[in-house]
């Protein structure tokens, strides 16, 4: 069952049951963890131990489980690959107060977890909010990476235009937005993940916020449903914070709690960046879109870029074995 705790420090957090993570699609690891700031957090570890290391990011509302496709296929051509999960998501713990939560934090746990497990020849892999996360270690650390894979991401800095879609995906998470009201009462993350992934019909999502009925779903989308809601199942809002922070730490809305000075001075560092970096990108994400990736590509003349036409925002999920 799930246990609410106490770190030593009097944070507060949840931690879901090993039961919750029995069983799922196309996720065998096994997990491991180190502690940051008395918290758990999650890693798979995957492939030969001498092999060179993949370190796969996730962002929000996902977890290492976005990644399982990639892992395959990599752990089968040598790779060492390291997917963690941020603390608030997957099976890493999940402190209640909102207040926790930042970007700042988020990439001081992950260069924890490269440090303790003093990982080198890495090839990041870094999508949605593991973009400013995980180039943040790319940038601070660059002897520790000998390449980039940049997917349907962004680091704020000056000039940088946020995409209609992203703003209101900031407001839907606010208190009286759609999401803000509805997560995780009327609508469970999981069920994001079908309409996010097209699995999903908008017309069905949309009626199911408004009339809290369930549409039916085909054995292998329920078990992704599954799959995405198995960390949050049961914990409630205030086990929600850790997603709902993320929407709401976009630097236009608030520079602070989503590190923009930071960000900005980490996208001009890695425009100085010489070794392999390869763009893939879903072409068909209104967030972030085919022209931002082709402009921030441009800024490489080694960079290769990969358009997956029909992939969206969730390529790893949908276009992984690809």
């Amino acid at each position: 069952m799930t246990q609410l705790l106490k770190t030593s420090a009097g944070v507060r957090f949840a931690r879901q049951s090993d039961a919750a993570f029995k069983g799922l699609a196309d996720y065998p690891w096994e997990p491991n963890y180190i502690e940051f700031e008395g918290l758990r957090l999650h890693y798979i570890d995957a492939g030969p131990r001498d092999g060179p290391v993949a370190l796969l990011m996730h962002g929000m509302p996902t977890w290492s489980y976005l990644n399982r496709h990639i892992i395959g296929g990599l752990v089968a051509a040598g790779y060492r690959c390291i997917a963690a999960d941020h603390i608030g998501f997957g099976r890493s713990d999940k402190p209640t107060d909102d207040g926790w939560y930042s970007i700042a934090r988020h990439t001081a746990a992950h260069r924890q977890l490269i440090d303790e497990l003093d990982l080198r020849d890495i090839t990041l892999f870094c999508q949605d909010w593991g973009g400013p996360i995980g180039l943040a270690q790319a940038a601070e650390t660059p002897d520790r990476f000998a390449r980039l894979v940049v997917m349907n991401t962004w680091l704020h800095h000056e000039g940088y235009l946020y995409e209609p879609a992203l703003l209101r995906w900031n407001q839907q998470w606010k208190a009286d937005g759609l999401f803000g009201q509805n997560v995780p009462d009327r609508l469970s993350l999981g069920w994001f993940m079908l309409l996010a992934t097209q699995r999903l019909d908008r017309g069905l999502f949309f009626g199911m916020v408004q009339s809290g009925e369930k549409p039916p779903l085909s054995a292998a989308d329920e078990a992704v449903r599954r799959a995405y809601d198995a960390p949050f199942e049961g914990l409630g809002y205030p086990g929600h914070a850790g997603p709902r922070r993320f929407p709401l730490s976009l630097p236009f809305d608030n520079p602070a709690g989503g590190n923009a000075d930071t960000q900005a001075r980490h996208f001009e560092t890695l425009l100085g960046w010489t070794k392999p970096i390869h763009f893939i990108w879903g072409g068909a994400d209104d967030v972030f879109t085919e022209a931002w990736g082709r402009a921030w590509a441009g800024h490489y003349p080694q960079a290769t870029f990969d358009l997956l036409p029909d992939a969206g925002h969730f390529l790893q999920d949908t276009h992984g074995a690809r």
